[in-house]
């Protein structure tokens, strides 16, 4: 089987996936022929990942999302104004995706939630079967958990997550757990994708919490927790941190940004604390590990994120730093859940290759009703 990705470059966890696809993909003897991968002028294809995967990578340019500098918050209005003025090196993105599936015809598109793709197919109709996989395709589910109120974002969320899977024969929504499939809906719930790197490593129980903060605003809270707690050791990885590893006192310890080194970490620690990206809270969960979620302002998906997080017990939903309400879950974790959980990841190897051999699969014409098919035998008789 011959397989084209197309990924969305926003953050890792897209890009993540796909390379943990990949890695079943080959083992299963199939090839991944190539990524499409969706970029900005700020944004390029990210080292961990260039580096990772075997097969040919062109980066197209796809609108982003627009961050708040100050305090880190999603602005749909910026977004959506910034989509608009790009909208030509948009359209010729599509072109090149239409042309290179055109070109490569390969077996399956998988599209790990790029709008690139679902507006391709909405508009030339590529030939080529598509797959979409993303946590994000579980909002379509009758189980689906989110915050009350914040109309708009839920709208603009919904009207994103659709943009992305036009023309896909199904959707592999990733979840925490097990749940039904909702085939009205293309739904397939799924295990989460997670890279070897991760499920190759052996946890121990650390005396240390470890932290995740990419926003200005969760550094500087960070700070106040450990002062408010200066005996409890933290360990945080946050972009501003040039130097390997910054000693601030005695219990805290700052480091630069490294994919491997924090994997490493998280497997050493006591527990996570962490926006609320899907990715992240999937690793602590495999790593046994409690998770303090902290969603971004106005990210409906990582609001929802943490609400289901905490349904499934892998942790522990926040509105801010609240290293108080860690602490006081730590205790009261439940290490089933990991268990759980991993089994459920392990099922994930068949789940995925069956789908795409659905994807592949001929499918039979519609017969056109009772009337047609009756019609038809009467004229062959």
């Amino acid at each position: 089987m011959r397989v084209l990705f197309l990924v969305q470059g926003e953050g890792r966890g897209h890009l993540t996936q796909a390379l943990s696809l990949a890695q079943i993909l080959k083992t299963a003897g199939h090839d991944v022929i190539g990524a499409l991968v969706g970029v900005t002028a700020e944004r390029g294809v990210p080292a961990f990942f260039s580096e990772k995967f075997t097969a040919p990578i062109t980066p197209l340019f796809s609108p982003g999302l627009v961050y708040n500098a100050g305090n880190n918050s999603l602005e749909p209005f910026k977004t959506t104004v910034q989509a608009i003025r790009s909208m030509r090196p948009f359209w010729q993105s599509l072109q090149q995706v239409r042309d290179t599936i055109e070109t490569q015809r390969p077996d399956v598109v998988v599209n790990f939630y790029e709008m690139l793709g679902g507006l391709t197919y909405a508009l030339f109709r590529p030939s080529v079967p598509m797959i979409c996989i993303a946590h994000q395709y579980f909002a379509f589910h009758s189980n689906f958990q989110r915050p009350k109120g914040q109309w708009f974002y839920r709208q603009a969320f919904k009207i994103n997550t659709r943009l992305t899977c036009f023309g896909a024969q199904e959707l592999l929504a990733l979840s925490f757990d097990k749940q039904a499939d909702e085939p009205g809906q293309r739904v397939r719930v799924v295990p989460p994708l997670l890279r070897q790197e991760l499920t190759d490593l052996k946890p121990t129980d650390g005396d240390f919490l470890l932290a995740y903060v990419t926003q200005p605003g969760l550094r500087s809270e960070l700070m106040k927790a450990h002062l408010q707690h200066p005996t409890v050791r933290m360990d945080g990885f946050h972009s501003g941190v040039t130097a390997p590893d910054q000693v601030i006192d005695e219990t805290l310890t700052y480091h630069a940004i490294d994919g491997k080194r924090f994997l490493e970490f998280m497997a050493r620690c006591k527990a996570v604390i962490t926006t609320a990206g899907f990715e992240s809270v999937c690793e602590a969960a495999y790593l046994g590990k409690p998770a303090l979620m902290i969603p971004q302002p106005n990210h409906f998906e990582q609001a929802c994120n943490a609400i289901d997080g905490q349904r499934a017990g892998v942790g522990v939903a926040a509105s801010h730093f609240d290293l108080e309400q860690l602490l006081k879950a730590i205790p009261n974790y439940d290490s089933t859940v990991s268990e759980r959980f991993r089994a459920w990841h392990a099922q994930g190897y068949f789940l995925f290759l069956a789908a795409l051999n659905r994807a592949i699969m001929p499918k039979s014409k519609p017969s056109g009703g009772f009337f047609w098919t009756r019609m038809r035998h009467i004229l062959r008789s």
